[in-house]
């Protein structure tokens, strides 16, 4: 049953006590007209938003549209930051082998002076760092160095010949490139085109 002011006056309540009920009666159901309505916008959005999952997710599944293309820009995005990250620490690896390839050379009594010649013509590839973050096969590297360098040694009491001046008797010979010095075989040989050639070094 509706309602309505004959309804309630037929009760016999007061015109004041009618309005009042009425009125009451009307903000009552403006409120519930009011969550109805909401309740159906939200009906709505859940489905527009259903309805975008669903497409969102057939296109993850398909690799098309929008997901694909954001999908291909966070692959590329993680795969430049993954190769900058390695490279970083690649070069932070190489770095921390030629200080301690430099000290074990100091170590093995090479001269200073030829140090930095040696370090450049050295191939750092094929050394490693062990667990504790020092160099690798440091036996086998003394040997190399003591076989490939030994020329430059330095003794106590002799002082070796100026870089700028070659031993006397050398043959002085003058080379285009390190790789043409390094593949000298004989070691001798080899050492004196280093001391010969100091331009190719620095």
């Amino acid at each position: 049953m509706a309602l309505t002011r004959k309804f309630l006056s037929g009760m016999g309540l007061t015109t004041e006590q009618v309005d009042a009920i009425i009125d009451e009666h009307s903000e009552t159901v403006d409120s519930l007209k009011e969550q109805r309505d909401n309740y159906k916008s939200d009906a709505e959005k859940l489905k527009k938003v259903q309805s975008d999952y669903g497409n969102l997710k057939k296109q993850v599944e398909d690799g098309t549209g929008d997901a694909a293309e954001w999908k291909e820009k966070y692959e590329k995005e993680h795969k430049a930051f993954d190769d900058y990250k390695k490279n970083a620490e690649h070069k932070a690896q190489v770095e921390t082998i030629k200080e301690a390839y430099t000290k074990l050379l100091k170590d093995s009594g090479v001269s200073d002076k030829f140090i930095p010649l040696i370090i450049k013509g050295t191939d750092f590839s094929t050394m490693k760092l062990n667990d504790n973050g020092d160099l690798d096969e440091v036996d086998k590297l003394t040997e190399n160095i003591k076989s490939e360098y030994g020329g430059l040694v330095t003794t106590t009491g002799t002082e070796g010949a100026g870089v700028e001046t070659p031993p006397s008797g050398g043959s002085g010979t003058k080379y285009s490139s390190r790789a043409e010095i390094f593949k000298i075989d004989d070691t001798a040989k080899r050492q004196e085109a280093i001391k010969n050639n100091p331009e190719l070094f620095n």
